[in-house]
């Protein structure tokens, strides 16, 4: 069984709060009997707590439930607000015993503030993150990223984001078939590409079907295994080549041969975690056309290898077969 201990205070967004106990916990999602997972709520002081909806909620564990913790989960802060010493004592005294620490949205102020990641790197809500540089220059914080994982310590954009984190710290844990399982209970995707870069406002047509960009996307996803170059997307917008770059990259926050390259390669992480075809073809498939290129790209954007990517999930897969019918 894997100890999950979240951390609420006053005031704490009820949505925020209920992610980790919507995917860990399975609240309300299909029968939890064998599930791995067992979430203690607690905060710093227990008992009745404020939320930011109006309603108060009950917190009975104290931060004890940390020590104990294998996953401690930071779902939230109040922005501008001390982190209280007790709390970042707890955080690394978890991460000092093998704990994993995560920080949902804003929840990696706490990380933050915590010392273990001076010198490394972490996410947050865009609105947020140049804030949060500012307050510890020590730390690189990403507004492009919708988590990130570096083993120890795990970090989310806002909101939605903070769902695909924790579903990409199940789907770590027990593999591809259980987290889309999970994530069919939940109507979500099981696995959200893109970064946060196209939630970043910037100046997007009223409406979508008058949207050039959005088509010649559309375009491309349906022929990832085609030769794609810069002229053909212009020419899928209606556009120049100059215009094309220009606007792609103010609607995505990527070139269009960066973003084309991460399409590609989550067709190809799609394909290895569903398929047992062999790397050759699936690099043909996802559009790179060799083993070597498909390798290169895939190692350099999610930073392991296909074959260790596949083997990865189907290690862990068959140890979870008890849970396929759970939800």
């Amino acid at each position: 069984m894997t100890s999950v201990a979240v951390i609420a205070f006053d005031d704490i967004s009820p949505f925020h709060l209920s992610v980790p106990t919507l995917v860990f916990g399975r609240a309300g999602v299909g029968n939890a009997a064998d599930w791995p997972y067992e979430v203690s709520i607690c905060s710093e002081h227990p008992g009745m707590l404020s939320t930011a909806a109006g309603f108060d909620i009950s917190v009975p564990n104290g931060l004890d439930a940390v020590g104990d913790a294998d996953i401690v989960i930071a779902p939230s802060w109040l922005r501008g607000a001390v982190p209280p010493e007790p709390v970042l004592d707890a955080l690394r005294a978890a991460h000092a015993r093998g704990a994993r620490i995560v920080g949902l949205c804003l929840g990696s102020w706490l990380v933050a503030a915590s010392g273990l990641v001076d010198g490394r790197e972490i996410t947050t809500h865009w609105s947020d993150a140049e804030h949060l540089a500012r307050a510890y220059p020590a730390v690189r914080v990403r507004a492009d990223m919708l988590w990130s994982d570096l083993g120890d310590v795990i970090t989310s954009a806002g909101v939605a984001a903070a769902l695909d984190c924790c579903l990409h710290i199940v789907r770590t844990d027990l593999g591809s078939r259980i987290a889309a399982d999970l994530a069919r209970g939940l109507v979500l995707a099981p696995h959200r590409s893109g970064s946060q870069s196209q939630f970043i406002p910037v100046a997007v047509p009223e409406a979508t079907d008058d949207d050039p960009i959005e088509h010649a996307m559309v375009w491309a996803r349906t022929r990832l295994a085609e030769p794609i170059d810069l002229d053909s997307l212009a020419q899928a917008a209606v556009m120049s080549r100059r215009t094309f770059t220009r606007r792609f990259r103010e609607r995505t926050g990527l070139s269009p041969q960066q973003w084309l390259l991460h399409q590609r390669t989550d067709r190809a992480r799609l394909l290895l975690e569903s398929t047992d075809d062999t790397i050759e073809r699936i690099a043909a498939d996802s559009g790179f056309g060799t083993a070597v290129t498909l390798r290169h790209h895939f190692h350099r954007i999610l930073g392991t290898s296909p074959a260790a990517h596949r083997a990865l999930f189907r290690a862990r897969t068959p140890a979870t077969d008890l849970l396929s019918s759970s939800v």
